[in-house]
């Protein structure tokens, strides 16, 4: 089937380095019923051969299963999710993408674990592993910075996001329900979030998104009474997935910001 219109969004901002990025494609990270899931793997373009470096890796909240048959591709084979990949690995960390199964909650941690026990072939320092995702991708990206979500990470950006329901609220699982992806963190509180773990989470002020702005203010607001390490940044102006959809220098600013962030935490 030919691909959705929005799989061909690009992210609006690029660097010239983001070209020169190498990719090794379609590494089998984990075997299923339905085949092996796979990923790809960015590197910057300086990257020495003997090097361990850190990376990010690119969260996945929906099953490529359905991805295909609605968009025509996987979910890390949209424009947006390569361009981000090319991005943060031209600023320093190594990018890993891949693609889910039935599982996709199940799929994100198979997938880290294959990172970390392939740690020296793949050129990743295990130990500073941060993620990146946005809007329905957030709460599986969530269910990893829990106290015991198995696979720590050093840190986690996290853009126009779906997040939790919480104060007695449903709107997640609503959506949920509606858009299909995987609520990772249903029933889970702000309280249950890692103390150490910084993250940065962005919002846009004209999201249109039932409900999101609402579950992420809600979010934000105990997030800062629970006195997590977080950095915020709203972009008023802004409407859904502002990375793709609204093409101006504060955007831009912003996508420099959680570059910039990654290569901080992670100390590249």
């Amino acid at each position: 089937m030919a691909r959705h219109e929005i799989t061909l969004k690009k992210v609006v901002y690029h660097i010239p380095a983001a070209d020169a990025v190498t990719v090794r494609k379609d590494i089998p990270y984990q075997a299923t019923a339905d085949g092996d899931l796979t990923m790809d793997v960015y590197y910057p373009p300086d990257m020495k051969s003997a090097a361990r470096i850190p990376a990010v890796v690119l969260v996945i909240g929906y099953s490529d299963i359905g991805a295909r048959a609605i968009l025509g591709c996987a979910a890390s084979e949209m424009e947006s999710s390569v361009g981000w990949a090319r991005l943060i690995a031209a600023s320093g960390p190594i990018t890993v993408t891949y693609r889910t199964g039935r599982e996709p909650a199940a799929d994100v941690r198979a997938a880290l674990h294959y990172v970390r026990q392939q740690s020296a072939s793949l050129m990743i320092d295990e130990t500073r592993i941060g993620i990146w995702a946005c809007s329905g991708h957030v709460p599986t990206a969530l269910s990893l910075l829990m106290k015991d979500g198995g696979e720590p990470v050093k840190c986690a950006a996290l853009c126009y996001g779906i997040t939790l329901d919480l104060d007695g609220t449903t709107g997640v699982a609503e959506a949920a329900k509606t858009f299909r992806f995987v609520n990772a963190s249903a029933g889970r509180s702000v309280g249950d979030l890692s103390t150490d773990v910084p993250m940065f989470l962005t919002r846009s002020g004209r999201d249109e998104t039932p409900g999101l702005n609402d579950a992420l203010d809600r979010f934000l607001n105990h997030a800062v009474r629970h006195n997590l390490p977080l950095t915020f940044v709203n972009h008023p102006d802004a409407p859904h997935a502002f990375d793709l959809m609204h093409d101006s220098e504060t955007s831009r600013g912003i996508i420099r910001q959680i570059l910039a962030f990654f290569r901080f935490r992670l100390g590249v």
